[in-house]
């Protein structure tokens, strides 16, 4: 019995406004996410889970509006705390620390999370949400860094190049035999047409 899993990276988010978690869309995040649910409506996900920030689940709403399922939050599905700040950090702090982590799993800036420490909880969501909802289609609402950490779990081939390649928004699906990985595919490229 397979599950699928579709991984929802959200859309494009203003870097200045709001803290991490109370981060919405731009404008062309909110066309994005109608892109998201354009591409996703006919695929019969019935569940719908998303880290609590913002603009992850905001990138899902309308999809899961339109299926008439409300979205189901995890705490350990928010982005990886990168310092102890509250407000997005710079694309010159962030890019040598994410060459670090990526390098050393264990390593973290002062009050932040490594990757490893990341990967442990959101991966833990991940294996409950395979075993509850065995043999359902599940879109999770997600970010970049988590979206790759797990997906790492599974394929070492999702790494630091794979986190760099991502667009805003972009959606793979994976699917499980159970816990186990059978196969991903990234549909967002697919949706240029949508």
């Amino acid at each position: 019995m397979h599950t699928y899993i579709y991984m929802v990276r959200h859309g494009e988010s203003p870097k200045t406004d709001g803290t991490e978690s109370t981060r919405g869309l731009t404008e062309k995040g909110r066309l994005d996410a109608r892109r998201v649910t354009e591409l996703l409506r006919e695929e019969g996900i019935g569940v719908f889970v998303s880290s609590p920030y913002a603009r992850s689940v905001m990138t899902i709403q309308e999809l899961a509006d339109q299926a008439g399922k409300e979205i189901i939050l995890y705490e350990n599905l928010k982005e990886r705390k990168f310092d102890a700040g509250e407000h997005r950090i710079s694309d010159r702090e962030l890019y040598p620390l994410l060459d670090r982590s990526f390098a050393d799993p264990h390593y973290a800036l002062p009050g932040g999370e490594s990757n490893a420490a990341c990967q442990k909880r959101a991966i833990g969501v991940l294996q409950e949400i395979l075993e509850v909802y065995r043999g359902q289609k599940i879109a999770i609402g997600t970010h970049g860094a988590v979206m790759t950490l797990m997906m790492g779990h599974y394929d070492s081939r999702f790494g630091l190049e794979f986190l760099l390649q991502l667009s805003k928004p972009d959606v793979y699906r994976m699917q499980f035999d159970d816990q186990e990985l059978i196969e991903v595919k990234r549909l967002w490229a697919e949706s240029a047409n949508v």
